[in-house]
């Protein structure tokens, strides 16, 4: 498989998964039905190790702009394949997010609440207040990309198994983003990946989903920056930390 269509596939796949089980808690109906935040942090870092084994071997895994640019950064990732590793994770993030809607779409109908469809694809802050909103996606973005950098020795190329050891290696991520989510997820959904939060934002605004009402695009680039800022200050530190 192409570096490319990995991260493209792998990003499907998470957001799949991981929006997956967001439409099985919040929408109306459902066997999950509100089943809580334990279960939606836990699933979201089981959709990162699923993504991460599908897109590894082939493309480094990154699932993630901010990923990307944050090697980038370090000088860890050629940036000649920035441009088109984010074209393809917000590809993946489009298309994994409709095939929620599509096999949730019996849900979606009976669903009163505009908003918890719009939570099915984005995410959104628990009070709404800008600067708060941003440095709390700056910063689990921090966390993640530095920790990132400790768990592959600050290289994920498309050349080199960037976890190393195939589904076990995945792990570590995987809990990583789970304690993002427990500690740092609480203000604002923790989308700590632009693609995450673009893609599946563009297909709610894109799709025909009955009484949608609107995609938030006012708040849309706190999700995008913060954790595109989270990136390069985490490749800074990781160089600073030598």
């Amino acid at each position: 498989m192409s570096p490319f269509a990995a991260e493209f596939v792998g990003t499907a796949v998470l957001l799949l998964l991981g929006n997956g089980v967001v439409a099985n808690v919040v929408l109306a109906d459902t066997k999950g039905h509100n089943s809580g935040w334990m279960v939606i942090s836990t699933a979201w870092a089981l959709a990162v190790f699923v993504g991460v084994v599908i897109a590894g071997p082939s493309s480094g895994a990154h699932l993630n702009p901010a990923v990307t640019l944050g090697l980038a950064v370090a000088g860890k990732f050629a940036w000649a394949l920035v441009l088109p590793y984010l074209g393809a994770q917000l590809a993946g993030a489009f298309v994994g997010s409709t095939l929620v809607w599509v096999m949730y779409k019996d849900h979606f109908d009976r669903t009163p609440d505009p908003l918890a469809k719009l939570a099915v694809f984005a995410t959104g802050p628990a009070i709404r207040n800008h600067l708060s909103n941003l440095f709390s996606e700056t910063l689990g973005t921090l966390v993640l990309v530095l920790t990132v950098f400790y768990i592959v020795g600050g290289e994920i190329t498309p050349t080199r198994t960037p976890i190393g050891l195939g589904s076990v290696g995945a792990l570590p991520v995987a809990l990583l983003v789970w304690v993002i989510g427990l500690g740092l997820g609480g203000t604002t959904g923790y989308a700590i990946n632009p693609a995450r939060d673009l893609g599946p934002r563009i297909a709610h605004a894109l799709l025909p989903i009955k009484g949608k009402g609107s995609s938030e695009w006012s708040y849309a680039w706190i999700p995008v920056v913060g954790p595109l800022i989270g990136a390069v200050l985490a490749a800074g530190l990781y160089a600073w930390l030598g």
